[in-house]
């Protein structure tokens, strides 16, 4: 079940109505509603695939209590370790197998060693990596006694597989999400008419742009020697366009969807092409799985502190760790390494902390310095973006060698202007929203109300003449 499908949209009033019509009295009830419901969402992909989220979830649950009760340290890590291993072993297996077959195999034969080893027909499970790192954060914050376990195994089970953000984020931690479950809700009219308004937005980001750059973006990069130069770069510009659409469209519905239900999840996209180096971009791209890596493998690594040397490794670490966990492709590893390298001379010279504040903040405009800064950030981006989006590493090398050819000066074959209007217009309205925490989150109290509604179903509108040809979410994938 997508959130863009008539399925959703039966299934999303229905949990709704009963949450807060038939259980609203029921704190437990609510709860065990919301378990029901997030597994009905997930088995709708494959029910197979449930007893994975119900083994990490009582797994976590049971290694959680027992940490709290433990006080030896030995048995302590050994507890962790359990949880580690178990959640980290279904995730290696059913992601990477394969990957690893095929390079220890390939390794042997560069030696000149010809060895059969079988690869699997392995379907990767939907959202996978994000629910895997969310009860581990849960025990590895147990083990640094940051946080008291659950004892309702419910309460714990609603946050494993909350729906709203289950299959691709917020990867929420514990100590936010979890007290929420345990606390009385009540019904919020304002709130449930931010979530609404945020899931609009997040509706036409993920339908309107997302889903038609899609389309372009295929035609391009599936057959790249077919193109000039000029429009690979126009492919490369849609594709960066595509994903942001994408994840941040498919963030916003979650967040939404979440406070129609009475809960706060945290900031995921922070308009991240409004960045004046790669270090902004990194805290406004994502935050919930760069927090994660952050806190989770960076610091205990020793951060940014020690020799330069020390700052390089942990710096690589980092990075190739993140691309590694989008997926078992050496593109991925590449797009790692490559942002490592544009964040490494901020780190080295100190300045990987200067862009804290939104950009112009109070402003209309940038300066022409944050101008020039904004296009670099974007142009490294996007170049960065042609390998995770590349199939292979050939591809990607193809896709470049054809961007840097002559053919480049041509007037690109393939330009969709009115789909660079909506561009634009999306841009337009991030940029007049940029402080907020999403772009039309605050138009009631900037917009009179007739010009804020007359807005409000002209997206709509715009939603059903302009969609797209729809597409599943880019990183239910990973």
């Amino acid at each position: 079940m997508i959130f863009n499908s008539i399925d959703f949209a039966i299934f999303l009033p229905i949990v709704f109505t009963t949450y807060w019509f038939l259980v609203k009295k029921n704190l437990k009830l609510q709860n065990l509603l919301i378990v029901l419901a997030s597994y009905i969402f997930y088995g709708c992909w494959d029910w197979r695939f449930l007893f994975l989220i119900l083994l990490s979830t009582v797994v976590d649950y049971s290694v959680g209590l027992w940490l709290a009760k433990e006080e030896k340290d030995s048995k302590r890590k050994l507890l962790l370790l359990t949880s580690v291993v178990v959640n980290l072993g279904i995730l290696g297996f059913f992601k990477y197998f394969n990957f690893f077959i095929e390079n220890f195999t390939a390794a042997f034969s560069f030696l000149g060693v010809h060895i059969q080893a079988n690869t699997l027909n392995i379907i990767l499970p939907v959202g996978i990596s994000f629910y895997t790192f969310q009860t581990l954060s849960y025990t590895i914050d147990i083990y640094r006694r940051k946080l008291e376990p659950t004892k309702d195994f419910i309460v714990f089970a609603a946050f494993v597989s909350f729906f709203p953000q289950l299959v691709a984020g917020p990867i929420e931690r514990a100590k936010n999400l979890l007290p929420q479950f345990c606390q009385k809700r009540t019904f919020d009219y304002q709130a449930a008419v931010e979530g609404l308004r945020q899931i609009l937005w997040g509706l036409f980001k993920k339908i309107v742009i997302a889903d038609n750059c899609a389309e372009q973006v295929n035609l391009i990069f599936n057959q790249p020697a077919d193109h000039s130069g000029s429009t690979l770069v126009i492919g490369a510009i849609l594709f960066a366009f595509q994903i942001y659409g994408d994840f941040s469209g498919y963030s916003d519905i979650a967040i939404g969807t979440a406070r129609l239900f009475g809960f706060n999840l945290m900031q995921n996209f922070a308009y991240p092409y409004f960045s004046r180096d790669i270090a902004e971009f990194w805290r406004r791209w994502h935050i919930s799985l760069s927090t994660w890596f952050r806190d989770y493998v960076y610091i205990p690594l020793g951060g940014s502190r020690g020799s330069p040397w020390m700052k390089i490794r942990n710096t690589f670490i980092i990075f190739v760790v993140s691309g590694f966990w989008h997926g078992a492709n050496w593109t991925f590893i590449i797009w790692g390494i490559l942002n490592a390298i544009y964040f490494l001379p901020l780190m080295l010279l100190g300045k990987n902390r200067n862009h804290l504040e939104i950009v112009a903040q109070g402003k209309n405009f940038p300066t022409l310095k944050e101008l020039f800064s904004l296009l670099l950030t974007f142009s490294l981006t996007v170049f960065a973006w042609i390998f995770f989006r590349a199939a292979s590493l050939a591809e990607a090398i193809d896709y470049i060698m054809g961007i840097f050819s002559a053919s480049t000066l041509s007037i690109p074959e393939i330009f969709p202007k009115k789909l660079f209007l909506l561009i634009a217009f999306l841009t337009a309205i991030e940029w007049m929203g940029r402080e907020g925490q999403y772009a039309i989150a605050e138009l009631e109290s900037k917009w009179p109300r007739a010009v804020r509604w007359a807005f409000y179903y002209s997206i709509i509108l715009l939603m059903f003449l302009l969609s797209g040809k729809q597409q599943a979410f880019i990183y239910f994938q990973f």
